[in-house]
C-alpha cells in the first residue's frame, strides 16, 4: 500500500524569527510564477554565508498562490506567508517591511527577472554601511536580455522623466530589487502612503530625505511575461502618485 504522508502546513507566525536578510516578495495572482522563482531563491540563499528568510506578501491573491507555497515547508531556509488585505505593491511591500526584525530587508518580484545572484554585490554593499542597494537597468553596464516593447519602453521612459523630479540621481527606480538596512526600512516605510507601483519612488524618496545614500548595481534584465501592471489601470494613477510624491519635498 502506498505511503501516505501528514500535510505540513506553510508556517505564517506572526513573529518571525530573526534573520540577517529577509527577502519579501509581494504576490498577487502569483500560483505560475511563484513556486520557480522561491525555487531558485531557496536553492540561492542556502549557499550563502548569512541567514536569511523568505516572506511571500500575498495580496488578495484570489487563485492558489498561498496554496503552492506549501511544498516549501521544513525548507532549510524558511519561508513564511503573510496577508496583506490593502490592494497593491507598495501595501503588500510596506506591510513585509513593518513585520520585519531583519537587520536587512529587501523585496524581490514575483517574476525574477532579476537574477537573484545579484544578492553577493547587495549584501557586500549593505554590509559595507550602505542605506539602500537597488539593481538597475540603466545604470552603466546594464543590459536587458529581451527588448521590451515599444510601449512598454516609451511608457519607462515617461515615469523615468517624472520620477527624476523626486529623485534626480537614480536611474532606474522600478527595477523591482531593492534592499536596505532593515532600521532605515523600517522607519522611511512609516512615512510612505502610496499603494500602487510608485510606491518604490516614495521609499527611495524617504532613504535620500533621511540623508541616506542609493547605490545602483547594473544587470541584466529578463523581461518575463504575466506581470500584473496594466498601462491602462495603473499606468495614470502612477503618473499621479509621482507627482504628489515631488509635491511633498
Amino acid at each position: 500500500m502506498a505511503a501516505t504522508h501528514a500535510h505540513v502546513p506553510l508556517p505564517r507566525p506572526l513573529v518571525r524569527p530573526p534573520v540577517e536578510l529577509e527577502l519579501l516578495i509581494p504576490a498577487f495572482n502569483e500560483q505560475r510564477r511563484l513556486p520557480s522563482t522561491v525555487a531558485a531563491t531557496l536553492d540561492y540563499l542556502a549557499g550563502r554565508p548569512w541567514s536569511s528568510a523568505v516572506v511571500v506578501v500575498d495580496n488578495n491573491s484570489a487563485d492558489g498562490t498561498l496554496d503552492v507555497l506549501e511544498r516549501f515547508a521544513g525548507s532549510p531556509v524558511p519561508v513564511h506567508a503573510i496577508g496583506c488585505s490593502d490592494q497593491g505593491k507598495g501595501a503588500a511591500v510596506r506591510r513585509g517591511i513593518e513585520t520585519s526584525s531583519a537587520r536587512f530587508i529587501g523585496f524581490a518580484d514575483a517574476d525574477n527577472a532579476t537574477p537573484v545572484e545579484t544578492l553577493d554585490r547587495v549584501m557586500g554593499l549593505l554590509r559595507a554601511g550602505h542605506g539602500a542597494v537597488i539593481a538597475s537597468r540603466h545604470a552603466p553596464g546594464a543590459r536587458l536580455a529581451v527588448e521590451q516593447s515599444a510601449l512598454r519602453r516609451g511608457g519607462g521612459l515617461m515615469f523615468r522623466t517624472l520620477a527624476r523630479l523626486s529623485l534626480p540621481g537614480v536611474a532606474d527606480t522600478q527595477c523591482g530589487f531593492k534592499f536596505f538596512s532593515g532600521p532605515l526600512a523600517r522607519a522611511v516605510a512609516r512615512d510612505c502612503h502610496v499603494d500602487g507601483f510608485a510606491f518604490d519612488v516614495e521609499l527611495l524618496a524617504h532613504v535620500v530625505r533621511a540623508g541616506r545614500d542609493v547605490v545602483e548595481v547594473p544587470v541584466v534584465w529578463h523581461d518575463v511575461p504575466g506581470s500584473t501592471f496594466s498601462a491602462r489601470r495603473d499606468g495614470l494613477r502612477s503618473m499621479a502618485d509621482l507627482l504628489r510624491i515631488s509635491l511633498a519635498r
